[in-house]
C-alpha cells in the first residue's frame, strides 16, 4: 500500500510523493529547553518517530531534523530565577529531554540543531526579507510585513482580523500593520544578544525554524510536522518567512499536525493539579507503557491520557511480552503487511495495535513461540514497542518501589521448589502468596517457574 498522509495545508489525505525519492526530508519542531517537558510535548515526538521509522523502511535515505530552541525569553527568565547561566540551563534541560525521549523509545533525529548555532543564518535570512520588501526595521526591531504576502494565512485559513486576534499581537506604534510579527528584537546589556545590522539583539522564535530548516534540508523539503497548537502563529509565520525569502510556492510540501492531549478529560494545567512531566511519569511507568498510550489514538485525534489508560497499556504489554518469553533467537521477520498497511494509511496506529493483538492471540493459541511471535516482535518494532528482553520487562520496578530484590525473589522460588519436591504444599503456597502480596506473580509452566512484578 502506498503511503497516504493528511496534509493540513490542503485539509485532505494525499498520496505521499517526495520531492526527491532518493532523499526524503523531515522537520519536526522540538522543545524550548528551560524545564522538563510535559507529557503533551511527548506526543509529537512519539508520533513522528513512527513516521520516521516508516519512511526509513520505504526510502533509501531519510534526513530527520528536530531542533532545540535554546534562546527564548522564557529561558532567560528561568536562568535568572535559578541564578545560573543560560548555557548551563539549556545544556542540562536538553540532556534531560534527550534522555526522556530515548526512554520513550524515540530514535534520535539525524540532526538536532540548536538555535544559537544558527544566528548567522537567521540574520542573513532577515536581511534577505528586508531586501525583497517583506520586512522592515523599526526602533531596533525588524518585523515581517504581513500584507506584503498575498496569501498569508493559507495554512490556518484565518482572515486578517482573525489572524490578529489569534496571535494575541503586541500593540506597538512602530508596526505598520497590527499583524506584523517580530523577526529580530533588541537586547539590553543584561539580556542575551548578538550583533546585527540593526544593533545588538536576538531572533524571534519563528525565524529560528525557517533558518535551521533551510540550512539543513534546503529551501523546500517534504514534511514539516508538529503539534496542532503550532499551526498558528508559528508554522504560518515560518511559511511566510521562507516563501517570501526564497520565492518558492511552498516551504514544505506536506504539513502534519498531531491533536491535543488532555488529562482525564481536562486540559492539562498546573492550577488543576494535572500537569505531568515525562520525567516524573518515567519514574512510575516503563517508557513503552507511556508510548503505547500515546499511540492508542490516531495521531490527529485528541487523546485522553488517564491512569486507567496507563494501566491498560501496561497490561497489554505484559501480555505481548509474555508471548515473546520463549522466542529465543528466532530469525527476524519483516513487518507484517497488516501493520504496514495500517501505518501507511496516515499513521493509523489504532489499527496497527489491533493487528498486534491478533498476532498475540495466535501465539497463545499455538501454545508457544513461532512465526506469529516473530511477526509480533517485528510488527511492534514498527511502533517502537517490544524492544526489551521479556525477562527484563517483567522485572522493571517503579523508582519508589520497595519490594523484594531479584535475588530475594529467585531465592524464594528456589525455596518453593524445594517445598514442592518435599510435598510440603502448604509451605509452597505460603511462599507463592507471600510473593504475590509483595507484588510478585509466579507462573508455573513446562519449563519451570517464571515471575513478573505485578
Amino acid at each position: 500500500m502506498s503511503l497516504v498522509v493528511y496534509n493540513t495545508l490542503s485539509r485532505e489525505k494525499e498520496p505521499f510523493v517526495p520531492l526527491d525519492p532518493s532523499h526524503v526530508r523531515l522537520y519536526v519542531c522540538g522543545p524550548t529547553v528551560y524545564d522538563y517537558v510535559h507529557i503533551g510535548n511527548a506526543r509529537p515526538v512519539v508520533v513522528f518517530d513512527v513516521l520516521y521509522r516508516l519512511l526509513k523502511r520505504r526510502y533509501p535515505r531519510v534526513t530527520y531534523v528536530r531542533n532545540i530552541t535554546d534562546i527564548d525569553d522564557k529561558i532567560m527568565v528561568r536562568a535568572a530565577e535559578n541564578q545560573e547561566s543560560i548555557d548551563a540551563l539549556t545544556e542540562r534541560t536538553a540532556a534531560a529531554y534527550r534522555s526522556d525521549m530515548s526512554r520513550l523509545g524515540a530514535l534520535s533525529p539525524d540532526v538536532e540543531p540548536r538555535a544559537t548555532k544558527y544566528v548567522g543564518e537567521m540574520i542573513a535570512l532577515i536581511e534577505r526579507l528586508v531586501e525583497r520588501g517583506h520586512a522592515y526595521a523599526a526602533e531596533g526591531h525588524v518585523l515581517f510585513d504581513v500584507p506584503s504576502m498575498e496569501d498569508y494565512g493559507r495554512l490556518s485559513r484565518r482572515s486578517h482580523d482573525e489572524l490578529i486576534a489569534g496571535a494575541r499581537v503586541e500593540v506597538a506604534p512602530y508596526k505598520k500593520d497590527p499583524a506584523d510579527f517580530v523577526l529580530w528584537k533588541p537586547s539590553t546589556d543584561a539580556q542575551a544578544g548578538w550583533q546585527s545590522p540593526w544593533g545588538r539583539g536576538r531572533p524571534g522564535w519563528h525565524i529560528e525554524c525557517s533558518a535551521m530548516s533551510s540550512a539543513l534540508l534546503g529551501e523546500t523539503f517534504d514534511i514539516h510536522a508538529g503539534g496542532l497548537d503550532l499551526i498558528f502563529p508559528h508554522h504560518e509565520n515560518e511559511i511566510a518567512q521562507s516563501r517570501s525569502a526564497f520565492g518558492h510556492a511552498i516551504m514544505a510540501k506536506y504539513w502534519m499536525h498531531n491533536g491535543f492531549l488532555n488529562i482525564s478529560g481536562e486540559k492539562m494545567s498546573k492550577s488543576l493539579g494535572n500537569f505531568f512531566t515525562v520525567h516524573e511519569l518515567l519514574d512510575q511507568y516503563p517508557g513503552e507503557v507511556i508510548r503505547l498510550l500515546l499511540l492508542s489514538a490516531q495521531y490527529r485525534q485528541p487523546l485522553d491520557f488517564t491512569p486507567e489508560g496507563l494501566a491498560q497499556a501496561k497490561a497489554t504489554l505484559d501480555r505481548w511480552y509474555g508471548a515473546l518469553r520463549d522466542i529465543g533467537k528466532s530469525p527476524a521477520a519483516v513487518v507484517p503487511q497488516s501493520i504496514e498497511d495500517a501505518l501507511s494509511d496516515d499513521l493509523n496506529t489504532p489499527m496497527a495495535i489491533a493487528a498486534l493483538h491478533q498476532l498475540a492471540n495466535q501465539v497463545y493459541q499455538q501454545g508457544g513461540p513461532g512465526l506469529a511471535a516473530a511477526d509480533l516482535k517485528a510488527g511492534a518494532g514498527a511502533l517502537g514497542l517490544l524492544q526489551q528482553d521479556p525477562e527484563a520487562w517483567f522485572r522493571w520496578t517503579p523508582a519508589a518501589a520497595d519490594g523484594p530484590s531479584d535475588a530475594e525473589i529467585e531465592a524464594a522460588i528456589a525455596a518453593r521448589q524445594a517445598a514442592r519436591k518435599a510435598k510440603d504444599f502448604k509451605e509452597s503456597d505460603r511462599i507463592r502468596d507471600d510473593l504475590r502480596a509483595k507484588g510478585v506473580i509466579l507462573e508455573d509452566g513446562p519449563k519451570g517457574t517464571s515471575w513478573k512484578r505485578g
